[in-house]
């Protein structure tokens, strides 16, 4: 039986396992729950294959060519500018010039489900410091982040490759850093030093952020301000810095696969690789990187809230065929009372425009999302009335 990763006795000697490995699986039957189990027990990460030199992904990374053929550049594209707007929120706490943000916000989120912002209060050498933080963290030997690496959040800091791994038909090409924002001070030395005090002066740049920008996707859809805040969606902030590096077979896998985010609101901080895309009707359209901006997306409970008001689209990260990685930071917004009933807004509900979902409760709802693999936009439609 051939041996676990996890040594790290040397790099010279992991190189020599997945070689061995791959002689060996050529002349057998290719058993993919064992390549993922061998994969995920090495701990070296997606990064830890590049760094060994691997010219060709590991069959498990492989997507069907159904999801192939999806990747490939359609005939008739529309220009970036057309589709996801950049809304400036210069000016936000102005009566006169608020109602303009406010329409311009729910304009997007009714239409696309995206939009970028631009001069939202965080400084730009803030969003710097943050990129480097994460890219630091990957980039570190693998007996380093080795500690951190499990599949259970218990600690609220977490290093993994894939969250789904053992879940979807495919793996994609990319490795995380999860960490829950907001953590105690004896919780915060889980943080590993080289991105800590990063992800402390982040989290409180995006919970104000956050929580300006609940209150005006608020109004826009004519509830009180502070209406999304009142469901403690502000506590439960979740923290991913993902990891896109080079992959040497870029046609064949992805970076992240189609799917939805499942809370109500989603801060991205993008680099300026790009990669991203989103649904918007039948084609794929790039959310190109603007200097400075933060990439903001509405949630399948929000939308659930809304009563379809805001929509959940799906969105996508190609495979990166660059050989500089690309970066990116995301915060999921959660509410800390899971197990609370969650659907559409009272006030949303009339005789012309029923209740379109169910009742449901977050816990509920979060269970399913991650005993699925992140394939496709289904779990809103499993709430459907």
């Amino acid at each position: 039986m051939l041996k676990p990763l996890h040594s790290f006795v040397s790099t010279q000697d992991i190189k020599y396992q997945l070689t061995r490995r791959a002689t060996i699986m050529s002349l057998e039957s290719y058993d993919r729950a064992k390549e993922v189990k061998r994969f995920d027990e090495s701990k070296v990460g997606v990064k830890g294959l590049v760094d060994l030199g691997v010219t060709a992904i590991p069959r498990f990374f492989i997507h069907p060519p159904a999801t192939l053929a999806d990747l490939r550049p359609k005939s008739k594209t529309r220009p970036v500018s057309d589709v996801v707007p950049t809304i400036d929120l210069s000016g936000v706490d102005s009566d006169d010039l608020r109602p303009t943000i406010v329409e311009k916000i729910a304009r997007a989120s009714r239409e696309l489900g995206f939009f970028q912002v631009v001069n939202h209060g965080i400084g730009v050498e803030v969003l710097e410091r943050m990129v480097r933080a994460i890219k630091g963290f990957h980039e570190q030997p693998p007996e380093i982040k080795a500690p951190v690496y499990r599949r259970e959040n218990t600690k609220g800091v977490s290093y993994i490759s894939n969250i789904d791994l053992f879940h979807s038909k495919a793996a994609s090409w990319r490795d995380t850093l999860q960490i829950r924002l907001g953590l105690t001070e004896p919780e915060l030395e889980e943080v590993p030093e080289i991105c800590r005090k990063e992800a402390v002066e982040w989290n409180h740049h995006v919970k104000q952020l956050g929580e300006l920008l609940f209150g005006l996707l608020c109004e826009g859809l004519g509830l009180k301000t502070d209406r999304l805040k009142e469901k403690t969606f502000l506590e439960g902030r979740m923290m991913v810095g993902h990891y896109y590096p080079y992959c040497p077979q870029p046609d064949l896998t992805v970076g992240i696969t189609s799917h939805t985010d499942p809370g109500p609101l989603t801060i991205l901080l993008q680099d300026d690789k790009g990669g991203l895309q989103i649904k918007h009707g039948e084609e794929w359209v790039d959310v190109k990187p603007v200097p400075g901006a933060l990439v903001i997306n509405i949630g399948d409970i929000l939308q659930i809230m809304s009563n379809d008001e805001y929509i959940s689209v799906e969105h996508r990260v190609l495979a990166n065929s660059s050989l500089e990685p690309r970066i990116s930071i995301a915060v999921f917004f959660n509410p800390s009372e899971r197990d609370s009933l969650y659907g559409p807004f009272p006030e949303l509900i009339s005789p012309e425009k029923p209740a379109r979902f169910r009742q449901l409760t977050y816990t509920d709802y979060v269970t399913r999302f991650f005993t699925k693999q992140l394939d496709g936009k289904t779990l809103v439609n499993y709430y459907r009335l």
